[in-house]
């Protein structure tokens, strides 16, 4: 039985992407690189940082941007074509079997059924199983029709079983990646590929996810039986209501042992806005690497108590924060560029 390992867990190596796609950031790209260089410098001090440039152009750049940014350690530059670098949701999950062995979990991938150039992203699992030398499974639909199309920011575990993701990704018809796949069919997949026998369904996520409802924007677990959810405390904004129905699921909520969860709240920064746009800013899209967590941060004065409060909760390893202000214009952060591969 494969064991879908929590991210707190030993990495062997973080995978980023090097950012290459302006459409991505329309008008924003310039900073862009330069806070890759940043993430990839508080990941190298304590773990192996693997990278794939879209072309030898873009490496050339990454390798000019990591070299001024004094970026040394652990770095690998691959050369691998890619749409998009939001490897969370193109790169495969990595699980651990009975024998401790390593393999990967390679979903398709239809870019969020949203975009129709995802055909480079797609062969990403392809890629990073060829280069680690591990075996690389690509999970089926339960009717046979098919690979299982889902993305690793829609899925969060504790590592012992137990898996969290939203009624609005799988469920609402929306952006629908398995059309004709219904609740059953998702836990018997959760339970068989990634050994989590035990789901936990959440309702919406947070305003202006392009995602369409990944948990990471959300809620996270941070130990075995604790959880923080982004929360909104202000009635008038939209995520009030989303949040609040999702602090009451959870509390209701009880982990694979059949032990109640532990729920802390995170605030969300003031709203984001760029040319009329919310953009789904939100503590929660922390990343937890070997030797550090890196929390993205938004010029706002919840910035100190979210650092405060993850640092309270994962006290072994120092909280870093990274500006993500014009990350965020890509309609992702920190958890979203990563994939862990499990030690």
């Amino acid at each position: 039985m494969p064991r879908f390992p929590a991210e707190w867990e030993p990495h062997a190596a973080t995978w980023i992407a090097w950012p290459h796609h302006e459409p991505d950031w329309p008008g924003k790209f310039e900073p862009i690189p330069w806070v890759y260089a940043e993430i990839a410098r508080a990941l190298a001090d304590s773990e192996q940082v693997e990278i794939l440039c879209h072309d030898e152009t873009v490496l050339e750049d990454a390798e000019a941007c990591l070299a001024a940014h004094h970026v040394g350690g652990r770095l690998r530059l691959h050369h691998k074509p890619c749409d998009r670098v939001w490897l969370r949701d193109s790169a495969p999950t990595g699980v651990i079997g009975d024998d401790g062995a390593l393999s990967w979990c390679n979903w398709g991938f239809n870019a969020w059924a949203k975009y129709e150039n995802f055909a480079l992203d797609a062969t990403v699992g392809e890629f990073v199983a060829g280069v680690t030398g591990h075996a690389r499974r690509v999970p089926m639909r339960p009717d046979g029709r098919g690979p299982v199309m889902l993305e690793g920011g829609g899925i969060e575990t504790d590592g012992r079983g137990t898996i969290l993701v939203t009624e609005e990704w799988l469920l609402s018809g929306v952006q629908d990646r398995n059309p004709g796949l219904g609740r059953a069919d998702y836990e018997k997949v959760f339970a068989e590929e990634l050994g989590c026998p035990h789901t936990v369904w959440l309702g919406e996520g947070c305003v202006g996810d392009d995602t369409h409802g990944h948990v990471d924007d959300i809620a996270r677990f941070v130990a075995p039986g604790v959880v923080v959810l982004a929360h909104e405390e202000d009635p008038a904004d939209e995520n009030h209501r989303r949040s609040l129905d999702n602090l009451h699921r959870l509390r209701a909520a009880h982990d694979a042992h059949g032990e109640p969860l532990r729920v802390v709240t995170l605030p969300y920064p003031r709203a984001v806005m760029m040319d009329g746009q919310r953009l789904p800013a939100s503590y929660a899209n922390f990343y937890i690497a070997n030797g550090a967590v890196l929390v993205p941060t938004f010029n706002d004065a919840n910035d100190r108590v979210a650092l405060n409060t993850i640092a309270e909760l994962i006290p072994d390893r120092p909280v870093v924060g990274i500006h993500a202000v014009d990350l965020v214009w890509g309609l992702g952060t920190l958890h979203c560029l990563t994939q862990q591969q499990p030690a």
